[in-house]
């Protein structure tokens, strides 16, 4: 024989959200003040990415005009190396000694090319290794700013496209290297 059940109501789905306080103005305040406060966050770290990327970047991607050649890095020091510089565009002129900035990406004795920053004897490397090495620094903010919108907008969808965004421009710059 099979026992009788008892006639009880089946437990309602639960919901993954928490309940709302009834009437919260203040809190509604206080959840739509934290979402401000964050969003301008995200927006400050990612301005400053693309601002510390733009520095080099632009010399790299607006290089028409510019001087444009090689140069073989004879020695480096510190933060710096440099070597003899050979033009490559019409206009330019060659140079005893430029200087870059020293990276895992310049080697003593390698030949790179090159853009000459205008007023300087500064040069940035071209080409693809060194469009993605400019933008590394938006690479570093994309991440930063994936745990904030994680973290504070609580928005993780998001939160993983910039993070993932981030580790793949790093990523290629880090192989194209």
């Amino acid at each position: 024989m099979i026992p009788a059940m008892p006639a009880t109501k089946a437990p309602a789905p639960r919901s993954r959200r928490r309940p709302r306080p009834a009437g919260g103005g203040a809190s509604a305040a206080l959840r739509y003040g934290r979402l401000a406060a964050m969003g301008a966050v995200v927006v400050v770290i990612l301005i400053a990415g693309v601002w510390g990327s733009w520095g080099c970047a632009q010399h790299v991607m607006l290089s028409k005009g510019r001087e444009q050649g090689t140069m073989t890095v004879s020695r480096c020091d510190g933060e710096t190396c440099w070597g003899p510089y050979e033009p490559v565009s019409t206009g330019s002129r060659a140079r005893e000694r430029v200087d870059v900035e020293r990276s895992v990406a310049v080697e003593t004795g390698e030949t790179y090319t090159v853009v000459v920053k205008p007023g300087s004897s500064d040069v940035v490397r071209t080409g693809p290794a060194g469009l993605l090495h400019a933008w590394v620094p938006l690479g570093g903010a994309l991440l930063l700013a994936s745990v904030v919108v994680a973290g504070g907008l609580r928005m993780v969808r998001s939160a993983w496209m910039l993070g993932g965004a981030g580790i793949a421009l790093i990523t290629a710059a880090w192989v194209a290297l």
